[in-house]
């Protein structure tokens, strides 16, 4: 049994905005977890794909700690040499211009939407020929409108829920962000058709994520960026789950040879320290003055000395390469898998940001594999399972995973 009196301790203590599984972790090592109760689990979700470097990795632990010892917090009032340390390696793997690091995700959409009302702001002000600065007459019929995908998904804040595309994460929340307008992914038609004079952006993720594990094909994410380049409009990447590295590029953008205006990326670039960034180059950059945007938190010596170590140890490690590799290797097992079941209908993904969708809900399958298998495994909507396993996972995990997910699934159905 899991550790019932801590479980009944968290539901009377902590928000019930989750659906927990009654499992309580204890530590982990690698790719493998461990409970209360000294159960080892195989992760293949890494916290929602944030743990690469997997858990208790030593060089990583060793320059957080050290950092620990130093200073965690000073604001942004004034410099600090993790920040900006960790904000060079970043844009040198991007090949962006500017970095914002934020607390997470959510944030890194929050900014970078903020860029895009701020960089239509200044367009309608240049063209009025009064500047950017000191206008407030601009008016509200001229304000900048964003086109996002359905079925996307870019966080819980009013801002990031409002370009997120499901219904039903928004319905309560309404009235959200006017001037939000939903295309549909991989159809570029349907994104053409919604530019107007007020349009000021795109934002899509290039691997949808909770929305069913879709790449986006490469003739829509070009024919997307042309449109973006003809009209003036900035295109802006999500990056925050397929980026570092997880799709067997180090953004998943570099598959198609296109780069975007703005980028968000966050999971796995602390591994486990709440940091996020969003990234912007050319006009782009330079849209947002001082006082446009800030955080307390966001860019602190800690995280970014934990991010500073992630992008050292990515490139030391050769760890897009080792991507490649055993995504190939993973994409192969679950074929398998396609084949041998009926009910498992199609895999999907890149690298090691993969899914399969199943004929019914795969809830049974997921809970099964955990308290059953000791597998850990996360649905992406509810029939499909999607797999974002730590980076370092090798072949023997795989051929593990692919054992006890046979066994989930023939119990399930």
């Amino acid at each position: 049994m899991a550790d019932k009196q801590l479980i009944d301790r968290a539901e009377h203590a902590l928000y019930k905005t989750y659906n927990r599984f009654p499992v309580v972790f204890d530590h982990g090592q690698g790719v493998k977890l461990y409970d209360t109760e000294g159960n080892e689990y195989l992760d293949f979700g890494a916290g929602i794909a944030v743990m690469g470097l997997g858990y208790g990795d030593e060089e990583y632990t060793k320059a957080v700690e050290e950092q620990l010892h130093k200073l965690t917090h000073i604001s942004n009032l004034f410099y600090n040499q993790p920040a900006v340390e960790a904000g060079e390696k970043l844009l040198k793997v991007s090949r962006m211009d500017k970095v914002f690091f934020t607390n997470s995700g959510t944030e890194a959409i929050e900014g970078a939407l903020k860029i895009a009302k701020r960089y239509h702001y200044n367009k309608l002000h240049e063209s009025m020929g009064d500047g950017a600065e000191g206008c407030e007459d601009v008016d509200a019929d001229m304000t900048g409108e964003i086109i996002a995908m359905n079925h996307s998904f870019h966080g819980r804040s009013l801002g990031a829920l409002s370009v997120t595309g499901n219904a039903h994460y928004q319905e309560p929340f309404k009235p959200l962000v006017p001037g939000i307008r939903f295309a549909d992914f991989n159809n570029l038609d349907s994104v053409k058709a919604l530019i107007n004079d007020k349009t000021c952006a795109v934002i899509m993720e290039t691997i949808q994520g909770e929305g069913g594990i879709y790449p986006a094909e490469e003739g829509f994410i070009k024919g997307v960026r042309a449109l973006c380049d003809e009209h003036d409009l900035l295109l802006i990447l999500d990056e925050i789950q397929c980026g570092m590295g997880r799709s067997g590029e180090m953004f998943a953008w570099q598959h198609y040879g296109v780069k975007p205006d703005v980028m968000t990326v966050a999971k796995a670039l602390g591994n486990g320290l709440p940091v996020g960034a969003f990234l912007a180059r050319g006009k782009a950059a330079d849209a947002m003055v001082p006082g446009d945007h800030g955080t307390t938190y966001g860019g602190n010596p800690l995280v970014t000395a934990g991010a500073s170590a992630v992008l050292d140890l990515f490139e030391k490690r050769h760890m897009v390469e080792h991507v490649r590799k055993i995504g190939a290797y993973l994409a192969e097992k679950l074929d398998g898998l396609v084949n041998e079941f009926d009910v498992v209908k199609e895999r999907r993904g890149m690298g090691l940001i993969q899914g399969l969708e199943f004929a019914g809900p795969v809830g049974p399958v997921v809970s099964g594999a955990l308290l059953e298998q000791r597998l850990v495994l996360i649905s992406a909507g509810a029939d499909i399972i999607r797999f974002v396993p730590p980076l370092v996972i090798r072949e023997g995990d795989v051929d593990e995973m692919i054992l006890r997910l046979r066994r989930a699934i023939k119990a399930s159905f």
